[in-house]
């Protein structure tokens, strides 16, 4: 069993920046692909960021391609999402996941173990 627990949430103005983080237990932390989604009320989970378990390929949807970057450090069991240029749309519950196959999926249903979720919510 896998633990998951993001921090890094918070209220910012248009433009403004958050780092997100996910702490996660196991001893096998370093094999798993790990994930970022949000879901905003009303709407459906949405993929933002992936990473292998290397760390050495990461994979974006447009929406966020060159204002979010995703990366990880195995010796610290942490995953991290960087967020730049945040936009009001950028408004959500942000979920931090972990699947067993180390390569990066991009669907809810490919990954294994999620966290509680960490609030962004974007406002001037």
């Amino acid at each position: 069993q896998v633990q998951l627990v993001e921090s890094g949430g918070g209220l910012v103005q248009p433009g403004g920046v958050l780092r997100l983080s996910c702490a996660a237990s196991g001893r096998t932390f370093s094999s798993y692909g790990m994930g970022w989604f949000r879901q905003a009320p009303g709407k459906e989970r949405e993929f933002v960021a992936g990473i292998d378990w290397s760390g050495g390929n990461t994979y974006y949807p447009d929406s966020v391609k060159g204002r979010f970057t995703i990366s990880r450090d195995n010796a610290k069991n942490t995953v991290y999402l960087q967020m730049n240029s945040l936009k009001p749309e950028d408004t959500a519950v942000y979920y931090c996941a972990a699947r067993r196959r180390g390569r990066i999926g991009i669907m809810p249903n490919e990954y294994d173990w999620w966290g509680q979720g960490t609030q962004v919510t974007v406002s001037s």
